[in-house]
């Protein structure tokens, strides 16, 4: 008869070794509930191995994207090294991810707390499975999801090693009864466009009170330091804002597509050639790694470590 598992057992056993809930339960059932004899199983399973890897600098990996018309997600999933980014199963890991993601709203714990169609486990538990597998730490860092009442949800991924996975992925989400096709095409233009030139708001009403307050203070320094009269100082000042508006906000910034126009001037002469107002919503772009400390580790030194795995 199979000793009967308490889920405190599985657990223990889970925080001692970093294996996954479901490969715990089953070392306790193969073992007769003896924990230390089920450490031995899941290390002889090479499913032991995923705490030792937890603690390393994980800044490599993916990002990508799962679009639907006007719902679009974007996750970013780290490894180690970039040698786990080319392996198939990981990028499969990555466009699954992806997909699950525009049911998270957003969140991390909730993305991670589903279940891995492939499998039956949840993410989370995939990815110590993974990590055991592969040999390398991995976690889903970030997700982000982006909807629209009407419209659709354009993206882009660049260095993209896979249809919807790369190093850095977008999404815009486009509110509009214009033609999808249309819309289609301005959003990958306008996905490229935010890759490249990287704005932080959408629009000078979307900038945040506290940063225009600041950059309004130091700009406000600057022109006084010139001496000049408080009146032009004024002048000075709005028209560096105009040009700190045109570094920082994505209607203001001229288009990358063809060096000229104004970001807004585009969307605006869709709009009219379509004949319905097209409102941008909100993007997401995630640039793999970004704020993430980076090993420093040559490429030659990385190679023999990894040989002698």
């Amino acid at each position: 008869m199979m000793a009967e598992i308490t889920a405190a057992e599985v657990k223990a056993l889970r925080e001692r070794t970093g294996a996954g809930m479901m490969d715990c339960k089953r070392a306790l059932q193969e073992t007769g509930g003896d924990a230390e004899a089920a450490v031995d199983w899941l290390r002889t399973k090479g499913l032991a191995a995923a705490a030792k890897k937890a603690g390393r600098v994980a800044s490599e990996g993916l990002v990508g994207v799962s679009v639907q018309g006007p719902v679009g997600a974007v996750v970013e999933v780290n490894t180690e090294t970039d040698f786990v980014s080319r392996n198939p199963d990981f990028q499969t890991f990555v466009t699954t991810v992806a997909s699950l993601a525009k049911d998270a709203g957003g969140s991390v714990d909730a993305l991670t707390a589903m279940t891995y169609p492939a499998s039956g486990r949840t993410v989370a538990d995939e990815i110590t499975h993974m990590i055991a597998t592969i040999g390398e730490n991995m976690n889903v860092r970030r997700t982000a999801v982006i909807a629209v009442n009407v419209g659709l949800v354009g993206w882009y991924v660049h260095n993209s090693l896979a249809p919807g996975i790369g190093k850095i992925a977008v999404l815009v989400g486009l509110e509009s009864e214009a033609p999808a096709d249309r819309l289609e095409q301005l959003g990958k233009h306008l996905a490229m466009h935010i890759a490249a030139a990287s704005p932080a708001y959408v629009s000078r009403e979307s900038v945040d009170s506290e940063a225009l307050a600041r950059e309004r203070a130091v700009l406000s320094e600057q022109a006084r330091a010139t001496g000049k009269a408080e009146a032009i100082i004024e002048k000075m000042v709005e028209g560096r804002l105009r040009r700190f508006y045109e570094e920082v906000c994505l209607l203001d910034q001229v288009f990358v597509v063809d060096g000229e126009s104004r970001v807004a001037d585009v969307i605006d002469g869709v709009a009219k050639e379509t004949g319905n107002t097209i409102r941008v919503t909100a993007f997401e772009r995630f640039a793999l790694g970004e704020g993430l400390e980076r090993r420093e580790e040559d490429f030659a030194s990385e190679v023999a470590k990894t040989a002698r795995v």
